[in-house]
């Protein structure tokens, strides 16, 4: 059973901790300023102090200043358990949309060059070439074996098949491939909610969107991102599909009916978990590495469509991959805990990666300057692009503006025909599917993205590089 928790504890103007109660096993840690911390009578804390009860966890529970209600998870949670120790691994702490995540691209073409009409060009050649909206009709419809392939190699097999070049690889996390996928663990239903969809966006939150680089904060780090000021750039917002959410689904109904045989109980059945070294354990890791290829091979092959619809509508040559970075994953990796090196399952729930400088897991040609953490905004506000500081969440940082009201009371309060109408008059080209996507998505639902990555940078875990402001939303 869950209890309130307690008051947080200011040990910074960002940083709040939750003192140990109850089944805690380590403390709560969340990074905000007073302002952010969610007021929803202690639904969001509760959540963090219930992971902070997970076999094995070590460190804190940690939460981004972007996090609000999630499953089980706060979304914006991070918790790592130690896998010598029993250690846990709960498909909640990855959620529903397994490698959900952002992929940057940039376009050789700068904002001053370019007329309205030449940008209108460009939203509509997106909306053409990006399928968007629930159900099937992705880009590329895969048989039986090109699905295992998929699912086995994620964004390098799509490249194998002409889906982009060699060099995209290079800038993706773990290469566009996680390592240790199990085809053969991804449930038959799951496989065909995803066969017809590889190559969409989706609906909800997940958006294609071109931007202009507004500002850049980090000059030797944009330098190194390929970026410059004015310059175009296409943010891509989506995951796995229905593929990734079937898996969940899966897995947690399979672990919940297998605790009791690993003495585990948990405060709230959407905590579902088993150890990371049991069967159901691997089995679920395996699953979700494929579900994780399935993503990073979705946005490889939406990237094939964001360079048909710059080509056509700007005649630039190409565009060029910057970054790629998941935002709900579960992987094995190495930290210090307690002054030794522990292999660590970590959970990052709404939250980035975001390794420091010199750290051998950033791609090659940043490793200089950290890892690129995309952050989008709200639609119509800006979004950011930051570099990994490898602060005290197992090198984690925010993933996004955090939602501050829900879909439902987002619809109460705006008219997606007027929001649409409000977002053209300040030159930002709108093409969606749904009105009521637009309503349950407007600004004004979301946290401050601003605010959300200066916490971030304030706290230690991430430095602001560029921001981002939008020209054109495509959306479901």
């Amino acid at each position: 059973m869950s209890h309130p928790p307690p008051a947080l504890r200011p040990t910074s103007p960002v940083r709040w901790e939750m003192a140990r109660h109850g089944a805690m096993r380590v403390p709560g840690v969340v990074f905000a300023d007073e302002a952010m911390l969610p007021d929803d009578d202690g639904g969001t804390l509760g959540q963090v102090a219930n992971v902070a009860t997970l076999p094995g966890i070590v460190g804190a529970s940690y939460a981004m200043p972007d996090l609000h209600l999630g499953y089980g998870f706060p979304i914006g949670g991070v918790a790592a358990t130690d896998v010598a120790a029993g250690g846990v691994v709960s498909p909640g702490g990855v959620g529903f949309d397994i490698s959900c995540g952002v992929r940057v691209i940039a376009l050789p073409a700068a904002r001053a060059e370019l007329d309205d009409g030449a940008l209108d060009r460009l939203a509509d050649g997106l909306a053409r070439h990006i399928p968007r909206g629930t159900g099937p009709g992705g880009l590329w419809t895969l048989g039986p074996d090109e699905l295992d392939a998929i699912l086995r190699d994620g964004a390098a097999h799509a490249v194998a098949r002409g889906w982009g070049a060699e060099a995209d690889l290079a800038v993706i996390e773990h290469g566009g491939r996680v390592a240790d996928a199990d085809p053969d663990a991804v449930g038959p239903v799951a496989r065909r909610r995803g066969a017809a969809q590889l190559g969409s966006l989706g609906g909800g939150n997940h958006f294609a969107e071109a931007q202009v680089v507004a500002e850049v904060v980090d000059a030797d780090a944009a330098a190194a991102f390929g970026l410059a000021a004015d310059q175009l750039v296409v943010l891509l917002h989506t995951g796995s599909r229905g593929l990734g959410h079937q898996v969940c689904s899966d897995h947690v109904d399979a672990m919940g009916a297998a605790m009791a045989a690993h003495g585990i109980s948990v405060p709230d059945r959407q905590l579902a978990c088993a150890p990371v070294e049991s069967a159901p354990g691997r089995d679920y890791l395996g699953a979700m590495s494929a579900a994780a290829n399935f993503g990073r091979a979705n946005r490889q092959v939406l990237t094939e469509g964001v360079r048909r619809a710059a080509r056509e509508a700007l005649g630039v040559a190409d565009a060029t991959v910057v970054a790629d970075v998941s935002h709900n994953l579960a992987a094995l990796e190495e930290h210090a805990v307690d002054g030794a090196q522990r292999t660590v399952c970590v959970h990052r729930k709404g939250a980035t990666l975001a390794l420091p400088p010199g750290h051998d897991g950033v791609p090659e040609p940043y490793r200089a300057v950290g890892q690129p953490a995309p952050v989008p905004g709200s639609m119509g506000t800006s979004s950011w692009l930051l570099a990994g500081r490898g602060g005290e969440a197992f090198a984690s940082t925010c993933h996004g503006a955090g939602r501050a009201r829900s879909r439902a009371k987002a619809r109460k309060t705006w008219k997606g025909q007027a929001l649409r109408t409000e977002l053209e008059q300040r030159g930002i080209r709108v093409r969606a599917a749904s009105s009521k996507g637009l309503a349950e998505e407007a600004p004004g639902a979301y946290k401050s993205a601003d605010d959300v990555v200066a916490v971030c940078e304030e706290a230690g875990l991430s430095q602001r590089v560029v921001r981002l402001d939008p020209v054109a939303v495509i959306k479901g």
